[in-house]
């Protein structure tokens, strides 16, 4: 065996499951053909996919909106539609494609009002 071979095989062998689940989610972004979250720009027209690891529903007192936080394997982004308290099939553990413009601050990511696309559940 070569000695990359054999450093990959161990490699593989010591990953920890956020580094698979992050290398898987990275091979689903290419085989999609849409942009890493990490490589997207402030302002720019993004199509991202990923799995939901946060929704939060702001309190009734509040102005209503649904907060998602979506995970690629690369880095996150909030997504947050005004307006909105719920919606069908959107949930913690759902993969999903949006497509929005991106806003950039020193500390987060994120797309308001996106077009999405969900992805059909694991069974």
């Amino acid at each position: 065996m070569r000695v990359t071979a054999v450093f990959d095989l161990w490699r593989n062998w010591t990953r920890s499951r956020s580094e698979v689940e992050a290398a898987e989610l990275q091979g689903e972004t290419r085989d999609v053909g849409v942009a890493s979250i990490s490589e997207c720009k402030h302002g720019a027209l993004v199509s991202v996919t990923g799995t939901v690891r946060v929704a939060t529903v702001r309190p009734a007192a509040a102005a209503p909106a649904l907060e998602i936080e979506l995970y690629d394997g690369s880095g996150c982004v909030n997504v947050i539609w005004l307006g909105r308290r719920r919606i069908p099939g959107i949930a913690t553990g759902r993969r999903m494609v949006v497509t929005g413009r991106l806003t950039c601050s020193p500390d987060t990511r994120v797309i308001y009002n996106p077009r999405y696309q969900l992805f059909p559940r694991a069974e």
